[in-house]
């Protein structure tokens, strides 16, 4: 079994919700039909970023990486041209 870590990208407020997911088309589902309390007030909601691991451990280190400073800023560098087109 696989684990991911995965960005989602409010169109309402344009911020980021991280999480992690054993079963990453499910979970996207259940944050788009606003299943899910954290986010069912920030819909849309689209997925914009996510990375594969081997075992739930390493998903939710990734996952509490990506949500800190260091992780944030990683992610903005990433995805630049994806949240800056025109730069």
């Amino acid at each position: 079994m696989y684990y991911y870590a995965n960005v989602l990208l409010s169109e309402k407020d344009n911020q980021f919700y991280t999480g992690y997911t054993s079963n990453l088309r499910r979970r996207l589902e259940e944050h788009q039909t606003g299943k899910v309390t954290s986010t069912k007030y920030r819909l849309p909601i689209k997925l914009i970023y996510f990375e594969g691991c081997l075992n739930q451990k390493d998903g939710t280190r990734r996952e509490k990486y990506l949500k800190s400073g260091n992780g944030k800023i990683y992610l903005r560098s990433r995805l630049r041209l994806f949240l800056n087109p025109t730069g």
